[in-house]
């Protein structure tokens, strides 16, 4: 069998995913021959893209490589041309990048940008729109994208990327009109040789870092250069054990709290002040001398918005790193029946194999079962809105009782 070529340019930020690349490269080079005239076969190329994938797959890495190919002057996503390279730098004039910072994408913020997808290109071969998690599309703004799915304009592609392709997070009707892209969880191997290659780091920590961070690329790169994260991540998964007195309940809850307020805030600090800071230069509310009152109470109003979206923004940053914690969490209870069932399937956290071995032998199967329930169960109640502080001491409750 025939092993295919190793991924040159963009295409080699993205790490493991060789039969995502080989499609995505084929379709680049099949609009480059539509941009030319040249004669394509049906289906190489099409206007509507999702992406698929568990954290951490790269999927926004996917779609942005996807773009920087598509208006790469070469066709081929050299990684040398001024396509490729302002697409990846987040400054082409084309490509259009929507990051939700609250807990959805509002209707109005969809219709905004499909009026501004139909314009033609203006530097770039194709009008490049990526939605990040399109699994949180109101209603309305899935309907009015899906306006444009069905009716796209000549040169315009639509590049979504959700945690998977079921209905619940992307509608049926837009994911008919999409071709599917489904990444995969990079391998350790991997993870380990992107960490030495691109970002220095000792190959020893690298290997760790790869090993414990479940196959997300950006997890394994902060634990390998952030000694909080690892204090974080050895905070929560001190805690399956760590559950012997009733009091430990509240302690061990806040302490997931806790953790994760401090990451959303130090994420957010420095990055709000300078929003701030630029939007009232931007508006003269800095301005001093005669006739800047009205500038100075505009630029407070529009500071005040901005302070509401920093508000939501943060409350999604912390959810998030909530969520990676519990995820810490059930992984560290799936290990426990791993190694009880001695399956000899891999662990999540080898470096929590002493620790995972005490727990398989104190605890029953159907234990640990109903402990890995609590984290799921916890997971989905923060999905639905349930105060964090609720869903966890109420998690925390059936860890410590089993």
């Amino acid at each position: 069998m025939t092993q295919a070529p190793a991924p040159i340019g963009v295409w080699t930020h993205l790490v493991g995913q060789e039969p995502a690349v080989e499609t995505l490269s084929r379709a680049a080079t099949a609009a480059a021959h539509i941009v030319e005239g040249k004669p394509v076969s049906p289906g190489a190329m099409t206007h509507a893209w999702l992406l698929t994938g568990p954290p951490g797959s790269g999927r926004s890495v996917a779609a942005r490589i996807f773009a920087a190919a598509l208006q790469c002057s070469t066709g081929t996503g050299c990684g040398a041309c001024p396509g490729c390279h302002t697409v990846l730098a987040g400054t082409h004039a084309d490509v259009k990048l929507v990051v939700p910072e609250g807990l959805s994408i509002s209707v109005a913020e969809m219709r905004a940008l499909v009026q501004a997808a139909a314009r033609r290109p203006t530097s770039g071969h194709w009008q490049i729109v990526i939605i990040e998690d399109a699994d949180r599309l109101t209603e309305g703004a899935s309907n009015a994208l899906l306006k444009a799915v069905e009716e796209p304009p000549e040169r315009t592609v639509f590049l979504l990327c959700a945690p998977s392709d079921h209905p619940e997070d992307v509608s049926v009707t837009i994911r008919s009109r999409c071709r599917l892209i489904s990444l995969r969880t990079p391998k350790p191997p991997a993870i380990a040789q992107v960490l030495i290659d691109r970002d220095g780091i000792d190959p020893e920590r690298a290997q760790w870092a790869a090993s414990v961070c479940g196959g997300h690329v950006g997890r394994a790169r902060r634990l390998a250069t952030d000694e909080a994260a690892r204090q974080r991540r050895a905070t929560v998964l001190r805690i399956p054990t760590g559950l012997r007195r009733a009091s430990d309940v509240f302690t061990c809850a806040d302490q997931l709290i806790s953790a994760a307020e401090a990451d959303a805030g130090e994420e957010s600090k420095s990055r709000d002040e300078d929003e701030r800071s630029e939007l009232r230069t931007a508006m003269g509310g800095d301005g001093t001398g005669k006739g800047v009152g009205g500038a100075k109470r505009a630029a407070e109003a529009a500071v005040k918005q901005l302070e509401k979206r920093q508000k939501s923004r943060a409350t999604r940053t912390q959810r998030d790193t909530l969520d990676l914690a519990l995820v810490d969490l059930a992984g560290f209870y799936r290990d426990v029946l791993v190694t009880s069932s001695r399956s000899g399937a891999t662990l999540t956290h080898p470096d929590h194999a002493s620790d995972i071995a005490s727990a398989a032998a104190a605890w029953h199967p159907e234990s640990t079962l109903r402990r890995l329930e609590a984290v799921l169960t916890c997971r989905e109640a923060i999905g639905l809105n349930v105060k964090p502080r609720i869903a966890v001491e109420a998690m925390v409750t059936t860890l410590r009782q089993g």
